[in-house]
C-alpha cells in the first residue's frame, strides 16, 4: 500500500488516501517517490480547466529510487536513482524514429483495456494514471521509457523539478529554439517553467534575456536566474518596452504561463524572422495568431511540448549542469512540503507568488 494525493473530483481539492501498485510488468519500474514538484499543469486537472478520469493520482514531476523492475527491463535497475517525465516514448512510432519523441504519444508505454490496472484501491477499484506517472504518491509504477537513471550524488528534491519545469523550460532554449549565443530572448511568465527558460538562456549564452511578470517578485527571482532586463508583463507598452531594450524586438519569444495575453506579448515581441513558443497549457478555447504583416515579416509561431525533449540524453545533462554549478534549481524551489500539505501548496500556486513547491516524502 502507498499514500497517494488523490483527485475525486474537479474543483474540490485532493484528498489523502491508500492505493495499491500492481506487480510490475515486463517493461515497467515501480519507483519509491522522494520528492514530486508541484506543476500549474496538475492545477488545470485539479481545478476542472481540462478533462481527466477519476479517480486520479497527478502529479508528474518527480524523482525517486527504483525498487523493482519487470522482467525485460534494461534500462534501470533496483537501488538506481531517477527522474520520471510524463514524455513517455514507444520508440517505434513516426515520432520517436524522426527524433521527436516529446510527440509519441505514448500508447504503446500504457497497459492496455483488458489489462490489470496499475494502480487500484478499495480492492479493485481502478484509480486512473495521470500523465503516464501518478507522481503525488510514496510509489509510481511506470514504463520503463518514462524515467532515467541520474548521478546518485544529486539530490532528488532538486532533481525533481527537472522533471517537468526545467525539462519544458531548458529544453525549449536548447531544442525548439537552438538559441544561438547573442541572440536575444524574452520570456513572457517567470513561475518555475519560465525561470528554468531564463537560466538556460543564460547558459546557451543569448545576448539579452527579458523578464516579463506582473509581479516585482517574480522578476526579482528572474534576475537570480540570469535575466539580463525585467519588464512588468501588464504596463501598456510592454511589447514596446521589450523592443526597445532588444534593439527591434527579440529573436525568441517564450510564452510560459498559459494566458492569452501573454501570448499576445510573445508575438508582439518579435523581430523580423523572430519565433514566438507557446509553452503554457492555456484554456481550450484560446487561440494564437500571426497577422499579415508579422507573415510577410518572416515571423513564426510554434508550440514546443515539454521543450522538444529527447529526455534519456537531456535529463543526464541537466543534472551535469547543476552539479558544475551552471543551473540554479536551488532558486526554483520555493518550499519543501509533506504530501499533507499539498492542497495549501496549491493554493500557493493560485496566489503565484511564489515559485515551485516540492512535496517531499520521508
Amino acid at each position: 500500500m502507498a499514500k497517494a494525493a488523490i483527485l475525486e473530483e474537479a474543483g474540490k481539492g485532493l484528498v489523502i488516501g491508500e492505493v495499491e501498485l500492481a506487480e510490475p510488468a515486463a517493461h515497467e519500474v515501480l519507483i519509491d517517490t522522494k520528492a514530486c514538484g508541484l506543476c500549474h499543469s496538475d492545477l488545470h486537472f485539479i481545478d476542472g480547466a481540462y478533462p481527466h478520469a477519476m479517480p486520479a493520482i497527478p502529479g508528474h514531476e518527480a524523482a525517486g529510487v527504483v525498487r523493482a523492475v519487470g522482467s525485460e527491463v534494461r534500462t534501470v535497475k533496483p537501488g538506481d536513482h531517477v527522474v520520471s517525465c510524463l514524455s513517455a516514448f514507444c520508440g517505434t512510432c513516426e515520432f520517436c524514429v524522426t527524433g521527436r519523441m516529446a510527440l509519441c504519444l505514448g500508447g504503446a508505454t500504457r497497459r492496455g483495456k483488458t489489462d490489470a490496472p496499475r494502480i487500484t484501491r478499495d480492492g479493485g477499484e481502478t484509480v486512473n494514471q495521470m500523465l503516464n506517472l501518478s507522481a503525488f504518491s510514496e510509489q509510481m509504477l511506470i514504463h520503463e521509457n518514462a524515467c532515467v537513471a541520474i548521478d546518485k550524488d544529486m539530490p532528488l528534491d532538486r532533481a525533481a523539478v527537472i522533471g517537468c519545469a526545467v525539462t519544458t523550460g531548458a529544453g525549449t532554449i536548447f531544442n525548439a529554439a537552438n538559441v544561438t549565443p547573442g541572440e536575444t530572448v524574452a520570456v513572457i511568465g517567470c513561475g518555475g517553467v519560465g525561470l528554468a527558460a531564463i537560466n538556460a538562456a543564460k547558459i546557451a549564452g543569448a545576448g539579452k534575456v527579458i523578464a516579463a511578470d506582473p509581479l516585482p517578485e517574480k522578476r526579482e527571482l528572474a534576475k537570480v536566474l540570469g535575466a539580463t532586463h525585467t519588464v512588468d508583463a501588464m504596463a501598456e507598452d510592454a511589447a514596446k518596452q521589450i523592443i526597445d531594450i532588444s534593439g527591434g524586438g527579440v529573436h525568441y519569444g517564450i510564452e510560459a504561463v498559459g494566458r492569452q495575453e501573454s501570448a499576445d506579448l510573445a508575438v508582439a515581441s518579435l523581430r523580423r524572422g523572430g519565433t514566438a513558443i507557446i509553452l503554457g497549457m492555456m484554456p481550450l478555447d484560446c487561440k494564437v495568431g500571426l497577422g499579415a504583416m508579422d507573415l510577410l515579416g518572416g515571423k513564426k509561431l510554434m508550440g514546443a511540448i515539454m521543450g522538444m525533449n529527447h529526455f534519456p540524453v537531456d535529463l543526464p545533462r541537466l543534472v551535469d549542469f547543476y552539479m558544475r554549478g551552471l543551473l540554479d534549481l536551488d532558486t526554483i524551489i520555493a518550499e519543501r512540503i509533506p504530501l499533507e500539505n499539498i492542497n495549501a501548496g496549491f493554493d500557493k500556486m493560485r496566489a503565484g507568488h511564489s515559485a515551485r513547491s516540492v512535496v517531499v516524502f520521508d
